[in-house]
């Protein structure tokens, strides 16, 4: 895969981890974050739903942020864990960090989107009994397709919010700039704020920059990329490094 050079817009922190794994592959990269991680200030509301941890028939996390964010939470009012219980993240990264606390948790064998993990076996059994009940941590706004999904299905689905993305602020020209001075030939947004701030950032530049390879992390955000007149959507299905190596592979590197 030698030859390509992206632009990276996860938040810092995942933006170097992303960075190292593509760099063991050869692949040049350049960090431009366009959302920062801001947790939100503990209520009395996440506090009642925490303590009623253990009423709900499964937990879904969706992404790293929340894993760590909820964590911190269950350790400040369960001594002891539920471990017993069913646990879902969308992605094995996400996964990974409740696995490592000691709960029981599955994801998408296949995909790390909203659409892979409804496909679960797991989760259907765990919702198969009477009245299930569903938490869903994330981040402000995230994931509705996700919870309508699970409501349409019957499941009552509550929702505990523990962060929100906030767009850094670049001067004018900056997301240009950046892609010029590196020679980067393709972009990579892992949602669909992602997509957002990358075009707000973009401005006028938008026009060239929609030539370029854009890498996106499912088929809801590839519309919204195309809606927007982005003109090569690569559909990585899953947000995660695996998925994005695996979409590099397939697709043509652009002619300089």
């Amino acid at each position: 895969m030698n030859g390509w050079r992206l632009l990276l817009t996860r938040p810092a922190e995942e933006c170097e981890a992303l960075a190292a794994a593509l760099a063991e592959q050869e692949v040049q990269s350049a960090s431009l974050p366009l959302l920062a991680i801001e947790p939100l200030a503990e209520t009395a509301e996440q506090r009642a739903t925490i303590l009623e941890l253990d009423r709900y028939s499964a937990v879904v996390v969706v992404s790293k942020p929340a894993a760590r964010l909820g964590l911190r939470l269950v350790d400040r009012y369960w001594p002891q864990p539920p471990f017993g219980q069913p646990w879902f993240s969308v992605g094995a990264a996400t996964g990974a960090i409740l696995q490592d606390y000691g709960l029981e948790v599955t994801w998408p064998e296949q995909g790390d989107d909203s659409e892979a993990l409804l496909a679960v076996p797991r989760l259907a059994e765990a919702l198969s009994k009477p009245d299930p009940k569903v938490l869903i941590l994330r981040g402000e706004g995230g994931r509705e397709f996700f919870a309508e999904t699970l409501r349409s299905r019957g499941v009552q689905v509550d929702i505990l919010e523990l962060y929100r993305r906030q767009r850094p602020a670049y001067p004018p020209g900056t997301l240009l700039q950046v892609v010029r001075s590196q020679h980067l030939n393709g972009l990579v947004i892992s949602s669909g704020q992602g997509l957002e701030a990358l075009r707000a950032l973009a401005a006028e530049a938008w026009a060239q920059l929609r030539e370029l390879p854009l890498f996106v992390p499912s088929p809801r955000v590839a519309q919204m990329a195309r809606q927007l007149g982005a003109e090569r959507v690569v559909d990585c299905r899953g947000a995660g490094t695996t998925a994005l190596l695996a979409a590099l592979r397939e697709t043509p590197i652009p002619v300089s």
